[in-house]
């Protein structure tokens, strides 16, 4: 990996996505590397094989996942690239068919999340907690899996649901009162959102903090990076011209692909602060220390 006019082949793991599809369809490429990329329809569900098995050279992963495998001193470099980026005011939802629910009404509560450390669940305790003044220790949260990093244990006081259930049927069953829920399940009939019109509370929330939750960013292994710092930057480029190709961000929109560390500061703050009140990580993070001499400059 030393002689510099050698072409590598790089273990990678991509989402399909709109800024990422010119890269992972060939049209974008670099003369200096191939990305070999893993078949995996739905990239978190390798996420264990990039923080325990150290898989792939180069990995979108959720941020909440990078920060508890920084903890626990997993070799990974963060790049500042943004990849996924959502709102997450809609993700918390009730069963319509029974008594309305309210934040202020769920101390007490048994709400599911898929796990203690997932993103956005991250996310949506952090809003819960820190804009409606919700007591995080006074619900009863219920998990359904491990964490990405295989050192991060469910807290004291959370349970862990049987293997055969999950959240949407226990929340129709009336075993949970509320859940996180993502993709198809937040469009189930019978769920209502647990914060009312998620939209318009973005659009609200957006005025106040101005930027998007950061959801997956981009990881390259360590030993990689000390063999060929040069990979960083050539990643980043190709990232940046895909998303460029898909015409992000539109014209008077909303940027949920920042790119360079200034552009993600505000965001990733904020997902520290969270993840620090939540117990995820011991400290909270300058955002300068996620990244290494050389990608802490990219996109200057």
């Amino acid at each position: 990996m030393s002689n510099s006019t050698e072409i590598l082949a790089l273990r990678a793991l991509l989402g399909d996505y709109p800024n990422t599809a010119s890269l992972r369809n060939g049209a974008i490429r670099s003369p200096r590397f191939n990305l070999n990329f893993a078949d995996v329809k739905v990239p978190n569900h390798a996420f264990k094989r990039v923080v325990r098995d150290m898989e792939f050279d180069v990995a979108e992963l959720a941020i909440a996942t990078y920060l508890t495998a920084k903890a626990h001193g997993k070799p990974l470099v963060l790049l500042p690239v943004v990849v996924r980026g959502k709102f997450q005011h809609e993700s918390i939802v009730y069963n319509a068919e029974r008594n309305q629910l309210a934040p202020r009404d769920l101390a007490g509560r048994r709400v599911g999340i898929r796990s203690h450390s997932v993103t956005t669940v991250a996310w949506v305790r952090g809003i819960l907690q820190n804009d409606y003044g919700v007591d995080l220790d006074r619900v009863k949260w219920v998990t359904f899996e491990d964490a990405h990093v295989a050192e991060v244990t469910d807290p004291p006081g959370y349970e862990r649901a049987a293997a055969d259930k999950n959240p949407l049927t226990m929340l129709l069953e009336g075993e949970l009162d509320a859940a996180v829920l993502t993709g198809k399940d937040l469009k189930h009939p019978k769920v209502k959102y647990l914060i009312p019109d998620p939209e318009a509370a973005a659009k609200t929330w957006y005025q106040k903090y101005g930027l998007v939750p950061i959801n997956h960013m981009v990881t390259v292994r360590e030993s990689l990076l000390r063999a060929s710092p040069w990979v960083a930057e050539e990643i980043f480029r190709l990232l940046a011209e895909s998303k460029k190709a898909a015409g992000l961000p539109p014209a008077n929109g909303v940027d949920a692909f920042p790119l360079g560390v200034e552009a993600n500061r505000r965001s990733l703050e904020l997902v520290i602060k969270y993840a620090f009140q939540q117990r995820l990580i011991p400290r909270a993070y300058p955002v300068d220390e996620l990244f290494n001499d050389v990608t802490r400059v990219l996109g200057k």
